[in-house]
């Protein structure tokens, strides 16, 4: 007698895992991404950030 056991995590073929890692890395990027510009469009940030980096000098 064979006992099946369905996993489907373990079971799941490799290239949709990988396609769902892909997935996740590029919304994780865009996400980084979109947080940066969002900064950016913020003039105090800039002003801060150029005072920060003045005074390494």
């Amino acid at each position: 007698m064979q006992i099946i056991v369905r996993d489907t995590a373990a079971n799941q073929p490799r290239p949709a895992r990988r396609l769902g890692l892909r997935l996740g890395a590029a919304a994780l990027v865009a996400a980084v991404l979109l947080g940066v510009f969002s900064l950016y469009a913020r003039p105090d940030f800039l002003v801060a950030l150029a005072d920060q980096m003045w005074s390494c000098f």
